[in-house]
């Protein structure tokens, strides 16, 4: 089997990102990148990127400068290789990219094509991915609700009473109006807490946006744990590895970070270092599936939980149900709740909700068939 074309489709919705200060659902991403990999045996493999679309069209689309290394389009690194060989394909789309790339975008949309590559072997072979990994530990996994912080305390009640009505077990506030305002923010908090009860795990993205030193941090944090959050995420910049060690010793709750980490570098430095709880790896940002299995072990090594980064659509979404399924322990399932059609509709057969849970896709690949008619729909690129 040889690849034949690899494009990146650029998709927009009618509407803006956002969440209002009710107990309303935010609509959903305005742009979404789709990888869309083909081969001359008629399988077709996809992935969706949490990147900048429009950039990650231009890396893949970009000329390759004759023989000299490192100035790479990834479409031309990729055409006429055999699929399966996940492992020399990354190392090859890495080195190709290298004097332009090593992280940032380019790592993000190598990480949509190894996604992409590991969906064509499971469809080629007929197994879904987390078998191809070598584990399948479990065949569901509780889900999170993954969403905005509301502006006010009421809008934080009903979203939560919300949630539990569509039966979650878990719910994340994030980014928003967090960290606006300090006494808000705990006020926030509680309200959430109260809504939930005693039986809802409830997490707390503060948003590395908001700029924060170490013992900022930590007395937010400290402000905090009395709601008895299961983890606080990405309370300092990503890069500031010292901060979060300084952080994790400090307080008693969960200290989360990761999803804007990438490689097995990257996240050797945030455990050993920055000394994270629990490290988030994002498939469409750390390197995808073959990058992702030894950031796996890394954190197993050391002892940390591993929670998988998943917010755009279902695709991505049923890529991390395999990992949860791979790995030893699984926490929680990030779920995207907005309302947007590039999260919901971009599956034929969206997931849903059993029981508080998602249940691991069986089919080959991926195990979610694109729907195509949506693709046609919102196409822009």
């Amino acid at each position: 089997m040889k690849i034949t074309d690899v494009q990146v489709i650029v998709l927009e919705s009618p509407d803006a990102y956002g969440a209002s200060g009710s107990g309303e659902e935010a609509h959903g991403i305005k742009y979404l990148g789709l990888v869309k990999i083909e081969t001359d045996a008629g399988i077709t493999g996809y992935a969706d990127l949490e990147t900048q679309p429009h950039v990650a069209k231009a890396i893949v689309d970009a000329p390759s400068e004759g023989s000299v290394s490192g100035f790479f389009g990834l479409r031309s690194v990729l055409i006429g290789e055999d699929p399966f060989e996940v492992e020399r394909l990354w190392h090859k789309m890495y080195m190709g990219s290298v004097y332009y790339g090593r992280r940032g975008a380019v790592m993000q949309v190598i990480s949509g094509i190894d996604i992409a590559l590991w969906d064509i072997i499971g469809k080629a072979v007929r197994q879904p991915v987390y078998k191809l990994l070598g584990a399948g530990y479990r065949d569901k996994v509780t889900a999170y609700a993954s969403t905005l912080f509301r502006s006010t305390p009421e809008g934080m009640a009903a979203a939560s009473r919300w949630y539990l009505e569509q039966g979650f077990k878990a719910v994340k506030f994030g980014w928003g109006v967090f960290g606006e305002n300090r006494e808000r923010d705990v006020e926030l908090v509680a309200a959430a807490r109260e809504a939930l009860g005693n039986g809802a795990e409830l997490l707390i993205d503060t948003g590395w946006y908001v700029h924060r030193t170490a013992k900022e941090a930590i007395w937010m944090v400290k402000s905090l744990e009395r709601f008895r959050p299961f983890l606080i995420e990405e309370p300092l910049s990503p890069e500031d590895y010292d901060g979060y060690a300084q952080l994790a010793g400090a307080v008693d709750t969960p200290i989360a970070c990761g999803e804007q980490e990438a490689t097995e570098w990257g996240f050797r430095m945030l455990i050993e270092r920055g000394q994270v709880d629990v490290v988030q790896p994002d498939l469409s940002r750390c390197g995808g599936f073959t990058a992702v299995r030894k950031i796996v072990h890394l954190a197993e090594l050391h002892n940390r939980l591993c929670i998988p980064h998943s917010w755009t659509s279902d695709l991505l979404t049923a890529a991390s149900l395999h990992l949860n399924a791979f790995m030893r322990r699984a926490v929680f399932q990030e779920f995207n709740v907005t309302s947007g059609p590039l999260n919901r509709d971009l599956c034929h057969n969206p997931l849903r909700l059993e029981d508080g849970m998602l249940r691991v896709p069986q089919a080959p690949g991926l195990g979610v068939e694109v729907n195509e008619a949506t693709i046609e729909k919102y196409r822009v690129a």
